[in-house]
């Protein structure tokens, strides 16, 4: 009762309270309504912020796709230059293009492959040493590549061992599944994540079939299921003609897709390489078979330059076909004015008479000087004039068959290498272009050997070398660093990537690059010994290129010659389709004066 009675009581006086004076209990109830309305807004921005986040997040990972370039039947069909130009048809559109390699060997980098292993080693311009389709990448799209643009079976296992020997993984078993997978998945997105690619196109090497390329196809599968619609495969691959059939055959293409199929991968897009066109029956044939539409089956027949391919691609709307199958508007088709146009003068330069330069070197395939091939063809095109380059063997040569060797050669240019095989030859090719005045180019290895040539035959140091060649020379007019000597590791005592060099006005590399200032790209391991400087430039060599960081010498040239330069760095890896480098353009324009200045004498 008296519970009863006191609770009563409660309610009279809040009520009495109420009534009596609402003006007291208003204010408190202003301010408990504020403060639910604050607390209520805050939760609701915190919930808003979660939910423009995650919208973020997802726009993030929509933002870039992907593009997996995969190969089948046979290998040397050309991945890299469909990659190449896949990329510089999405790259016209306007969208931001990268595009990386992914070699199945276990070797961490090519830098230590034979040439006649692999080709040419392309650096980038931070030093990586990678495979020779980043070249292509590079002068497709005039992009430059980077270390992770191009990923080994090697770099991954050593970076999942590297993981576990640290405990990043917390005693777990390592396998090849989810470990070695998730690792080539996290460097095939890399690029995408950390510069917000439009597209990222990852080539995978080898052959579909091959058992190295196993975890790759396994990731890529992994990647589509992920990805949805933000990924993408193309697959290449071979149609042969047989010509005592006189038919052309699509089973091997059959069967190079159920191998892909077997992996858990159905491609998106066929590629058919073909010497011979391709009917449309052939190519609703390959559709059906294949689980494929027929507007994304495409032929890749023989051209006469590779420069034409993205215009072969245009023409089949194969970019237009990817751009569709990932859900992104196809709008108009660009015209491609600077490329055609490079192609227009090309063809016009392939119908002039061929201008002959002698490539001196000891690799006797077309992959090893890949870069240097290239930039020369790219030069001619530019002087208007069709380019032959004629290998030179240097480990042929002698003084007695130097003549006969470099007969009808316009210019000279002495290869890049390492090691002291056909490196004689080189001497012999150097003196002769040096003592008949013949435009010469030396490149790398190739400069140091016109340094070498000018010590024993201009300064007399006949016995002058390199330490390379000769450790106890007497001469080491080319040396190592100090600073290097004490490095055993294979690779470590290289100078790699772009370096700056200060070149000397007058010069004629200061005339071909109209420029004081450039930085250019390095792979060697050896240096012009400045203790000799001083006796060249008096004897008439003067060096041109200075490192302003290490005062190493980067050009040499002999003024009083028509044209003679030597280049320790690779100016090579730096020429493009739309871009062809200042001293491959110099140096087949003075090859063009020499030539026709001699032919006028003959008359």
């Amino acid at each position: 009762m008296f519970r009863k009675h006191r609770n009563r009581e409660r309610k009279r006086k809040h009520a009495f309270f109420i009534i009596v004076s609402p003006k007291l209990y208003v204010l408190p109830l202003f301010f408990v309504i504020l403060r639910f309305l604050s607390l209520t807004c805050r939760q609701i921005d915190t919930q808003m912020c979660k939910q423009n986040n995650n919208i973020k997040n997802s726009i993030a990972v929509g933002e870039t796709k992907y593009i997996f370039v995969t190969g089948g039947v046979a290998s040397s069909l050309g991945k890299g230059i469909i990659a190449s130009s896949i990329g510089k048809l999405l790259q016209a559109r306007g969208y931001k293009v990268t595009i990386q390699k992914f070699d199945p060997y276990i070797n961490i980098d090519p830098g230590t492959l034979n040439p006649y292993e692999h080709g040419e080693c392309y650096v980038t311009v931070d030093g990586h040493e990678a495979d020779l389709d980043l070249g292509h990448y590079e002068r497709f799209l005039g992009i430059q590549t980077t270390k992770a643009n191009n990923i080994t079976t090697g770099r991954i296992y050593k970076s999942v061992i590297d993981k576990e020997r640290r405990g990043d993984y917390l005693g777990k078993t390592i396998q090849v599944i989810p470990h070695i997978t998730d690792e080539i998945k996290r460097n095939v997105k890399l690029l995408g994540n950390k510069y917000k690619f439009d597209f990222v196109i990852t080539e995978i090497g080898g052959t579909v079939g091959d058992i190295e390329s196993l975890p790759y196809l396994e990731s890529i599968r992994q990647l589509k299921w992920e990805l949805g619609r933000d990924a993408l495969c193309v697959h290449l691959t071979y149609v042969p003609y047989l010509t005592a059939a006189g038919e052309l055959k699509t089973k091997p293409t059959q069967h190079s897709v159920k191998e892909l199929q077997s992996a858990g991968i159905q491609p998106d897009i066929l590629v058919l390489r073909t010497e011979h066109e391709l009917s449309s029956n052939v190519r609703k044939k390959v559709a059906l078979f294949c689980n494929v539409d027929e507007n994304a089956v495409v032929q890749s027949i023989d051209a006469p330059t590779i420069y034409e391919v993205p215009i072969l691609m245009q023409a089949q709307k194969l970019d237009e076909t990817i751009l569709k199958k990932m859900g992104l508007p196809v709008g108009d088709t660009p015209g491609l004015g600077p490329w055609r146009a490079f192609l227009e003068r090309r063809h016009k330069a392939e119908n002039t008479e061929p201008l002959h330069i002698a490539l001196v070197g000891k690799y006797d395939l077309q992959d090893a000087y890949k870069s240097i091939r290239e930039a020369l063809s790219q030069a001619g095109t530019y002087n208007d004039c069709k380019v032959s380059v004629d290998f030179v063997n240097s480990e042929k040569l002698t003084e007695e068959n130097v003549a006969e060797a470099l007969k009808g050669m316009a210019g000279i240019l002495i290869g890049p290498g390492f090691g002291e095989r056909g490196v004689a030859g080189k001497f012999v090719a150097i003196k002769y272009a040096r003592t008949h005045d013949i435009p010469t180019f030396g490149i790398c290895l190739g400069m140091q050997c016109i340094a070498i040539e000018f010590a024993r035959n201009v300064l007399g140091y006949t016995d002058a070398d390199s330490r390379e060649m000769n450790e106890k020379t007497p001469h080491n007019v080319i040396d190592i660093m100090e600073e290097q000597k004490s490095i055993t590791n294979m690779g470590g005592t290289m100078r790699l990537g772009a370096y700056e060099c200060i070149l000397q006005k007058g010069s004629k590399a200061y005339e071909a690059y109209g420029t004081e200032h450039i930085q250019e790209r390095h792979r060697h391991r050896y240096e012009f010994n400045n203790q000799y400087k001083t006796e060249y430039e008096a004897a008439g060599m003067k060096c041109v290129g200075i490192n302003p960081e290490s005062d190493l010498v980067e050009i040499v040239e002999i003024p009083e010659l028509k044209w003679f330069v030597g280049t320790q760095f690779h100016p090579e890896y730096s020429s493009t389709v739309l871009k062809p480098h200042p001293l491959f353009l110099a140096f087949i324009k003075a090859s063009i004066e020499s030539f026709e200045e001699k032919e006028k004498a003959k008359k």
